[in-house]
């Protein structure tokens, strides 16, 4: 998919970065490997940068800072209308998916990007929604 501007993006799911910053993961080598080779705009959600400084700093971890220079995509008003309603949806079809989901979902959604994440069963029910 292209974004407003004409350019191919994707947006990388938390689970896939943490794979891609465990220095002993094959997985995220090959997601790392996979991105690359793709020539695409790489993103990530300001909510993905907050779930990833959360658990750095839980942890205490100082190794992984370098996310912060990651492009981020912010939570919009817009984010939030689309979020809202997906959510309602999915409760009406009798799924019961996390909020921080469905936010990430209207951010790809409105921006036209691919959604990169290993958990693709929480987001398949997300119509609009195209998985990486």
């Amino acid at each position: 998919m292209k974004n407003d501007t004409g350019d191919t993006m994707i947006l990388v799911d938390t689970d896939v970065l943490i794979e891609i910053f465990d220095k002993h993961s094959i997985k995220g080598e090959q997601a790392l490997t996979k991105l690359e080779e793709t020539g695409e705009e790489i993103t990530i959600s300001s909510l993905t940068l907050h779930e990833i400084l959360y658990g750095l700093q839980k942890f205490g971890k100082t190794k992984g800072q370098e996310i912060q220079q990651l492009e981020t995509v912010a939570f919009t008003k817009d984010d939030a209308i689309l979020s809202a309603t997906l959510e309602l949806e999915a409760e009406k079809q009798g799924h019961k998916p996390s909020r921080i989901d469905t936010m990430i979902a209207a951010i790809a959604i409105n921006r036209k990007a691919r959604l990169y994440t290993f958990n693709q069963k929480h987001f398949q029910q997300f119509k609009n929604l195209q998985l990486f």
